[in-house]
């Protein structure tokens, strides 16, 4: 037996393969999770200690039909129920994402199902709508291997960046420095395990920039962290990686927790949201909660499997996108560098 349907109900197939994860899911209504399916290259690409572009792309050509057949058989239901296919349009790898792009458009035109893009960065922000409905506004913090912003929403479907990485995000800040400790990719659960094991001791650069910015920059302190395990190299003096991970992420949830605890009062939000892969980390999810705990904002982390990439996070944006009346023509096309207030603010097709 599948989904027991209502006429009113709205199920919506989310299609991702903006990187390393060639993912799709359904989604009813916006809010509940009825199969999602992700099939990771991690293995593929360790060996090269990062994503190949080339790779990551034949990899999604191989897995996406199978991937699809999943998602349909884990909820028992056809293409045909579906009320619109959504994909990532971007941002990512464009040769990953044309995969993606491809399929949908194929499976749309195939089924006369309405086709609709999502903003890869939206899809991170509502995959927290799986878990609780947003009241709005909402400051929502974005960390995510090349994204960290601060986004204000005042209503569904509308994003406005407050702030955002001027050089190296977050997320590659952890990989570049996990890879000068010589530790597996991906680098980011490494260094949040060794973290945990470690003492914070060595006084890395915490940057603030300029009075009142919500921006970030992490480039400093990836190149701190390098140039101190260099010269401690040069001295022959042991650093314990531990320690060294530990001070390096007190450095990053520093910056990251103060800059969000600011904002959500000074925009005086009731919602904050976190976001991305990074938001899996457990240093950040604890900075965060001991910074909101007698806050008046409610703090909304996603659980572990909806914080790195997948498709039910695209069909829940993409499901508010179909309420609001957004379509995608046939000439719907990879866009790696898509902005996401533009993405936001761009016209209904109804």
């Amino acid at each position: 037996m599948g989904e027991t349907m209502t006429k009113n109900d709205v199920y919506i197939l989310g299609i991702e393969t903006s990187c390393d994860e060639t993912a799709a899911a359904i989604v009813k209504n916006g809010t509940e999770v009825v199969s999602n399916v992700v099939a990771s290259q991690i293995e593929s690409h360790k060996r090269f200690g990062g994503v190949v572009p080339e790779v990551a792309s034949r990899h999604h050509v191989e897995q996406i039909t199978m991937v699809l057949e999943e998602t349909f058989q884990q909820a028992n239901m056809t293409a045909e129920e579906m009320d619109a296919i959504t994909v990532t349009e971007g941002p990512g790898l464009v040769g990953a994402l044309l995969v993606g792009v491809n399929t949908a458009k194929a499976l749309a035109f195939a089924k006369h199902k309405p086709l609709i893009g999502v903003h890869h960065i939206a899809g991170h922000i509502y995959a927290n709508r799986l878990v609780k409905e947003f009241r709005f506004p909402l400051l929502a913090l974005v960390v995510s291997g090349g994204h960290t912003e601060l986004i204000v929403m005042h209503e569904h479907g509308s994003f406005e960046v407050i702030g955002e990485t001027r050089d190296d995000a977050a997320g590659e800040a952890y990989d570049k420095v996990a890879r000068t400790l010589k530790l597996p990719y991906p680098g980011g659960p490494h260094m949040d395990r060794l973290a945990a094991e470690g003492e914070v001791n060595i006084d890395f650069p915490r940057a603030w920039l300029e009075d009142g910015s919500y921006d970030f920059s992490f480039s400093g302190l990836k190149s701190s962290v390098i140039n101190t395990l260099h010269n401690a190299a040069q001295r022959k003096e042991i650093l314990r990686d531990e320690d060294v991970a530990a001070s390096f992420q007190a450095s990053v949830v520093d910056v990251l927790a103060e800059k969000t605890y600011r904002a959500a009062q000074q925009y005086d939000v009731k919602q904050v949201i976190v976001a991305g892969g990074v938001a899996a980390n457990k240093g950040l999810r604890k900075a965060l909660n001991t910074k909101f705990a007698d806050a008046k904002q409610e703090l909304l982390i996603p659980p572990l499997e909806l914080c790195t990439d997948n498709a039910a996070m695209i069909a829940a944006a993409g499901t508010v996108a179909y309420q609001q009346g957004h379509r995608a023509g046939w000439d719907l096309n990879a866009n790696p560098s898509l902005d996401l207030e533009r993405y936001g603010k761009r016209e209904s097709k109804q």
